[in-house]
């Protein structure tokens, strides 16, 4: 049995139309990201606190970034990522015994994976959600046929298996337009006006005697008529039933017109929408990024305006950022402080929102928070190299280099406010700044030196300035950088790691 906010058929709202009224519950903070291991995180909830879940999964649970911007395409086997399918599992079924606690009995689960794993996965939710509430086993076709499959067939579809927590939930049924050809064969009747219809029958299929009269001459189906006589008065002021031309041949039918028809329900098979391609608006550079209309259509089917949606491996925050252009309130959560601060600057650049912390405290529903990153130079120390280099380029409101071998020294790009690095038109296309990054307490002369010649070589002219990110530097690299500028007039800033921490880069940038 559904729970729902609308009748059954009627759309929900227009995506952005709808704003969350605040948090929905005192025992729960929404619009928060923690950064850290889910596991620790989820057992800090509440029971039964959450409307909606949805996670996609990596299947290296370590999540190191190496793969986060360095690698576009699953080239590694998955023996490579995971010692094996029963390693994978045990990792994962902890975290969805959570995830089964903090959902409501009303709530909908939703788990996104591919081939790899999918059977074990399915069995496992099986046991922890019950095969009972077991609801869609969703196939989304994520990409085409590829021309390297020779041994077998392509593999172009993910899925994404549905379930319920109890025997009620929320459910807001989806529709997609009519296909053409559909429409050249179903409505071919036309009323005076223009409007196209399909006639459907008014037979009822079990007999009720209560529904048998004749009407205007035309007698009834045997069973009787699928509406009362008052209603069927009502269908014919508004000229919406269609008469045959003698009463003893056929019977009255409905008008059912094409503007006032909402479509064919959505089916468990979703070849509507489309992957995110490479010169796609919100491509992100993330590797298995998944579209926004994908969680959109998700999210509005199985919550409602307000509703808590929780997506424990939010990774780029989809998910995050298509609750919030749907009024629902969210909680996210990942291991990468790469993938939170980029969570965080979509918030802001895509849904206009504040990252302030007095705002969120004051209920304001454009705030939010990120918790837990790893905020002190010892955890930042600790981080791997690649970690590393990307919290350091997005912390300068740079771009991490998606190539981290073979970079020729530069890690990162600053462009200058209002550039998009994919904005070949602008005149500010080629005009930006190369990043450096060393995890090193002390950098010394050779480095500058290295990073000298690529601001040298980099462009027709050179680069006219440059950054340079480390916890420390050598008064050795500091005489190097002041020589360099008085023989070339280019500038190196020398950034620290406490410096960042600090917001003081701001003012030396």
């Amino acid at each position: 049995m559904a729970k729902k906010a609308k009748p059954d058929g009627q759309s929900p709202a227009t995506p952005h139309a709808v704003v969350p009224s605040g948090r929905p519950s005192s025992l729960l903070d929404t619009h928060v990201v923690y950064c850290g291991d889910n596991l620790e995180q989820l057992a800090k909830l509440p029971d039964a606190c959450v409307d909606l879940i949805y996670i996609d999964p990596p299947f290296n649970s370590n999540r190191n970034y190496e793969v986060f911007w360095g690698e576009t395409k699953e080239k590694r086997a998955f023996e490579d990522r995971h010692a094996s399918t029963q390693a994978y599992i045990d990792y994962m079924r902890p975290r969805c015994v959570q995830l089964a606690r903090v959902l409501k009995k009303t709530g909908s689960f939703y788990y996104h994976c591919d081939w790899h794993a999918s059977h074990y996965v399915k069995v496992m939710l099986d046991a922890l959600f019950s095969e009972n509430n077991f609801q869609s086993e969703i196939i989304w076709k994520r990409t085409s046929a590829h021309s390297n499959a020779t041994e077998n067939y392509a593999a172009v579809h993910d899925v994404i298996f549905f379930y319920s927590n109890g025997e009620e939930l929320t459910w807001n049924r989806a529709y997609e337009p009519y296909e053409p050809d559909y429409i050249a064969e179903h409505f071919v009747h036309q009323d005076p006006d223009g409007r196209l219809f399909r006639r459907v029958d008014l037979v009822n299929p079990a007999y009720r005697p209560n529904l048998v009269y004749n009407y205007k001459g035309y007698k009834p189906h045997p069973n009787g008529w699928k509406v009362s006589k008052k209603k069927m008065e009502q269908l014919d002021r508004e000229g919406r039933l269609f008469f045959p031309k003698k009463g003893t041949e056929g019977r009255i039918r409905r008008k059912l017109y094409l503007d006032e028809s909402l479509g064919t329900p959505i089916t468990d098979v979703w070849t509507d929408i489309k992957p995110i391609h490479a010169s796609a608006a919100e491509r992100l550079g993330y590797p298995t990024q998944k579209p926004l209309a994908l969680l959109e259509r998700i999210i509005n089917a199985s919550s409602n305006p307000n509703d808590i949606v929780l997506d424990a491996f939010c990774g780029c925050g989809t998910a995050l950022v298509a609750a919030q252009n749907l009024g629902r309130q969210w909680i996210g959560i990942d291991i990468s402080p790469t993938a939170c601060r980029v969570m965080a600057k979509r918030l802001r650049d895509v849904c206009n929102m504040k990252e302030s912390e007095p705002r969120w405290k004051a209920h304001q529903t454009e705030a939010f928070v990120v918790r837990d990153l790893p905020w002190t130079v010892e955890k930042l120390r600790a981080l791997p190299p690649f970690e590393f280099e990307n919290w350091a380029v997005i912390a300068l409101g740079g771009i991490p280099n998606k190539v981290q071998v073979g970079d020729m020294g530069v890690d990162g790009r600053i462009f200058p406010v209002g550039t998009k690095p994919t904005d070949t038109a602008s005149m500010f296309a080629d005009d930006w700044f190369p990043i450096q990054v060393k995890q090193m307490d002390k950098v010394g002369r050779p480095d500058i030196d290295a990073f000298e010649a690529v601001m040298e070589r980099e462009g027709e002219h050179g680069r006219q300035r440059g950054f340079f990110v480390a916890f420390g530097y050598t008064k050795d690299a500091e005489q190097e950088c002041a020589a360099f500028h008085k023989r070339t007039g280019r500038i190196i800033k020398l950034l620290t790691v406490q410096e960042i921490l600090d917001e003081a880069h701001v003012q030396k940038m």
